[in-house]
C-alpha cells in the first residue's frame, strides 16, 4: 500500500516544486542527471564482471583486512556502495565467499563511500566540472557503440562519470540562484528536534533516490549555497547512512538465507554507526575540527568539513564492529538459521545470483551437482541397491548379486519431488540467464549445464521404465535371465561408482580417456545384446516372453548408461586445461565409437 502511495506523492510534489520555482526545476534535474549517471556507472561496471571484478572479490576472502581493502577500494573506484553490495550478496548466495568475508567488505564500503564526498567538497564545487563533463559525454557515446563488452562498459562508466559531473554542476548553479529568492536556513533546527527531523529527512531522502551517495552531494551542495546549517547537514549525513540499508534490504529479499544474513549486518552497522554519530556528535565535532586543523581545511570551508565528519563517523563504526566481528557472524547465524534442507527445491538458485557470469556459472552448476545427486539416489534405489554399500564395496557385482530385496519406495512420486521440480528450476534459470548479456563462454556453460540436467534426468526416467522387470527377475535365482538383468544393473552401479570417483578427484586428475573406453565398451555391449539373446533363445536357457523384455530394458539400461556418461564428460572435464588439449586429440567422437563398438568381439554378455 505504502509503495503505490509514495510515487504519486513523490510526483505531485516535484510538479509543485517545479511550478513554485525554476531553480527548483534545475535541482531537481540536477539530481535525476546525477543518479542517470549513477546508473550508468554500475551498468558500466557490470560489463567488466566474469574477470577482474570476480577474481578480486574472491581474493578478497583470505582475511579480514583484505576483505575490508576491497570494499573500500571496489567502492572508491565504483563511486556506489549499492553495486558493491549486490555484488557481494550474489557471491555469497553462489556460495563463492564466506560470510564473514561479505561482512568484511560491507563494513570497508562503507568506508569507501566517503570519497564521494570528499570529490564533491574538494572537487566538484570549486571547479567547473560541466567542462569536463561535455568531452567525457562525446567519447562516451563512440565507446558504447563498439562491440567488444569492455570497450562499451568503458563507455558507459565515461559517460556515467560525465552525467555525474553535470548533475552536480545543476545541483550547485540550482541552489545559487535558489538562495537570491528563498532562504532555507529559516527552517533550520537546533538541539534533539533538529538531529532527529533531520536525520529522518537524510534517511527518507536516500531511500527515495536509492543512493547515499547522490543525498550526500546534495546535501553538501545546498550547504556549500548557504541553503542548510553545518548542524543540520551533519544530521542529515547521518540520516543518509541509514537510508542506505534499504539497498541492502531490498538485494536479501531475493538472496537465499546467506544474503539475508549480510543485509541484517548491514542494517545493524549503520544503524549502530548512525546511533554513535547522534549520541556522540559534540565529541565527534570536536574531532572533525582538530582533523580539519591537521589537513589544512579553513574553518569557513564547511563543505570539506562535512566530508571529515562523514569519514570520521563511518571510521569509527567500523572500528567499534571489526574487534566483534566473529561475534556478529555467529549472532547472524543464530538469528537466520539455515533453514531445513529441502532436496525437492533448488539450493543455490535464485534472482541474487542473475547479476554477474560467474555466480550465474557456479550457482547452476552446483544445482545441477544438486540434481545428479538427487538422481544418484533414486537410480541406485531403482535397482535395488543401497548408496552406503555401492560406494563402499570392493566387489560391485557380488553386491548387486546379494541385493534382492526390492527397496521400499515410490519411484515415481520421488522422481516428481526430487528431480522433475529441480529440472524445471534449472531450465527456468537458464532460460531467465539467456536473456542477459552474457560473455559467449559464460552462456556456452550455462547452455551444456541446461543440457547435463536433461541427460541426467532422461537416465533417471530410463531407469524407471526397466525397474519393474528387474526387480521380477532377481528377488530370486531364475537361471539366466536373472544374471543378465544382474549384468545390467552392476554395469550401471560400477559407472556411478567411477562418476562418484571422477567427483571426488582433483581437477587436474580427471581424465575423459576412462569415459571414452566406458562409452566403447557400452555401444560394444548394446550391439552384441541382439546376438546373445539369439543364442541363449535357440540353447533353450530363455523363453522367447523373457528374451523380449530384457531387449527392451537393455535398451533403457544402456540409455542410461550413454547419458550418464555424457552428463559426467561435459560436467567434469576442464576443456581449458592443458592436458585436456592432448585428450581432446585423443577423444572419439560418435562415429569413432560406433567403429571401435564393431571391431571388439563381443564386448560382455553379463554371464
Amino acid at each position: 500500500m505504502m509503495k503505490k502511495l509514495l510515487l504519486p506523492v513523490i510526483l505531485g510534489l516535484l510538479i509543485l516544486g517545479f511550478s513554485v520555482s525554476n531553480d527548483f526545476q534545475e535541482i531537481s534535474a540536477g539530481v535525476a542527471i546525477f543518479l542517470f549517471g549513477m546508473l550508468m556507472l554500475e551498468d558500466g561496471f557490470k560489463l567488466f564482471s566474469g574477470g577482474y571484478l570476480e577474481r578480486a572479490l574472491e581474493m578478497a576472502t583470505g582475511s579480514i583486512t583484505r576483505s575490508l581493502g576491497f570494499g573500500a577500494i571496489a567502492t572508491t573506484i565504483m563511486q556506489s556502495s549499492s553495486l558493491v553490495s549486490v555484488i557481494t550478496i550474489s557471491f555469497l548466495s553462489a556460495g563463492l565467499i564466506p560470510l564473514l568475508a561479505g561482512v568484511g567488505i560491507i563494513l570497508g564500503a562503507n568506508i569507501g563511500t566517503t570519497t564521494g564526498a570528499w570529490l564533491v567538497a574538494g572537487f566538484g564545487l570549486k571547479v567547473n566540472i560541466s567542462a569536463y563533463a561535455m568531452p567525457m559525454l562525446t567519447l562516451s557515446i563512440v565507446l558504447v557503440f563498439q562491440r567488444s563488452k569492455y570497450l562499451r562498459g568503458a563507455g558507459y562508466v565515461l559517460g556515467g562519470l560525465g552525467f555525474l559531473f553535470l548533475g552536480i554542476h545543476h545541483m550547485k548553479e540550482g541552489f545559487d540562484a535558489f538562495s537570491d529568492q528563498f532562504d532555507l536556513t529559516r527552517f533550520a533546527m537546533t538541539g534533539i528536534a533538529g538531529l532527529v527531523v533531520y536525520t529522518l529527512t537524510g534517511a527518507v531522502a536516500t531511500v527515495v533516490m536509492q543512493s547515499s551517495h547522490a543525498t550526500m552531494v546534495l546535501i553538501i551542495t545546498a550547504l556549500a549555497a548557504g541553503q542548510i546549517s553545518y548542524e543540520n547537514a551533519l544530521a542529515l549525513a547521518i540520516g543518509a547512512n541509514i537510508g542506505t540499508t534499504v539497498t541492502a534490504v531490498i538485494g536479501g529479499l531475493t538472496a537465499n538465507f546467506q544474503g539475508r544474513r549480510l543485509a541484517l549486518s548491514h542494517v545493524m552497522f549503520n544503524l549502530l554507526t548512525a546511533g554513535v554519530a547522534l549520541v556522540f556528535l559534540g565529541q565527534i565535532r570536536d574531532m572533525v575540527d582538530v582533523t580539519s586543523a591537521a589537513l589544512g581545511i579553513a574553518t569557513s570551508d564547511i563543505a570539506l568539513k562535512l566530508a571529515v565528519f562523514h569519514t570520521i563517523f563511518n571510521l569509527l563504526g567500523v572500528l567499534l564492529i571489526v574487534p566483534f566481528i566473529h561475534r556478529l557472524v555467529g549472532f547472524l547465524e543464530r538469528v537466520i538459521v539455515q533453514p531445513a534442507e529441502d532436496l525437492s527445491q533448488p539450493k543455490y538458485l535464485s534472482e541474487a545470483v542473475d547479476e554477474f557470469p560467474q555466480t550465474i556459472q557456479v550457482a547452476l552448476r552446483r544445482e545441477v551437482h544438486h540434481l545428479y545427486e538427487n538422481a544418484v539416489e533414486l537410480i541406485v534405489h531403482g535397482l535395488n541397491l543401497h548408496r552406503t554399500e555401492l560406494f563402499e564395496t570392493k566387489d560391485i557385482a557380488a553386491t548387486v548379486k546379494a541385493s534382492r530385496a526390492p527397496v521400499d519406495f515410490d519411484l515415481d512420486a520421488r522422481y516428481e519431488h526430487r528431480v522433475k521440480t529441480l529440472h524445471s528450476a534449472i531450465i527456468e534459470f537458464a532460460t531467465r540467464v539467456g536473456s542477459k548479456d552474457l560473455p559467449a563462454k559464460a552462456m556456452a556453460d550455462v547452455y551444456l549445464m541446461r543440457d547435463v540436467s536433461g541427460q541426467i534426468v532422461r537416465a533417471v526416467k530410463s531407469i524407471k521404465h526397466m525397474r519393474r522387470n528387474a526387480t521380477l527377475y532377481t528377488q530370486r535365482p531364475q537361471g539366466v535371465i536373472t544374471d543378465l538383468y544382474n549384468g545390467l544393473r552392476t554395469e550401471i552401479a560400477r559407472i556411478l561408482v567411477e562418476i562418484r570417483a571422477l567427483d571426488q578427484a582433483d581437477p587436474e586428475d580427471r581424465s575423459s580417456l576412462w569415459l571414452d573406453q566406458e562409452r566403447i565398451q557400452v555401444e560394444s555391449d548394446a550391439r552384441n545384446t541382439n546376438q546373445t539373446i539369439d543364442r541363449l533363445i535357440r540353447e533353450r536357457h530363455l523363453s522367447a516372453s523373457m528374451a523380449t523384455s530384457f531387449l527392451n530394458d537393455s535398451n533403457y539400461a544402456y540409455s542410461a548408461m550413454r547419458d550418464l556418461l555424457d552428463a559426467a564428460r561435459a560436467y567434469y572435464i576442464d576443456t581449458e586445461d592443458a592436458m585436456a588439449e592432448v585428450e581432446r586429440i585423443l577423444t572419439l567422437d560418435e562415429d569413432d565409437l560406433q567403429d571401435m563398438a564393431l571391431d571388439r568381439p563381443n564386448g560382455k554378455e553379463g554371464l
